[in-house]
């Protein structure tokens, strides 16, 4: 499933129900082919589909995050399951990925 856009203000791109290592690559394509048309300031994903995934979300979420930064751009990750948040706190990557701790270990 593509990323969708989201609400009105700040668009936001929704992260599939399932993102692991077979969805990974075809789900980093998606999104980055959607950064081209969104051309904010911010660049809002929304993971609260997200029932199902392993490490590779989190090398998607990164990967997303370096290229929203190469292009001037920051990137802000809304509705992060709590296991995902803390699978970041245990790797490291919370701070990379604007996660507060007490966002993150919920």
């Amino acid at each position: 499933m593509p990323p969708s856009v989201n609400a009105p203000g700040a668009p936001a791109l929704a992260l599939p129900a399932e993102l692991t290592h077979p969805q990974a690559a075809a789900t980093l394509a998606r999104l980055q082919q959607a950064f081209t048309t969104h051309t904010d300031a911010v660049l809002v994903l929304d993971a609260s589909a997200l029932r199902q995934f392993d490490t590779s979300a989190l090398a998607v979420l990164l990967e997303c995050r370096r290229t929203v930064l190469g292009q001037g751009r920051s990137l802000q990750v809304q509705g992060l399951p709590a296991a995902l948040g803390r699978m970041a706190v245990l790797y490291g990557v919370d701070g990379l990925l604007g996660l507060a701790k007490a966002e993150s270990v919920e």
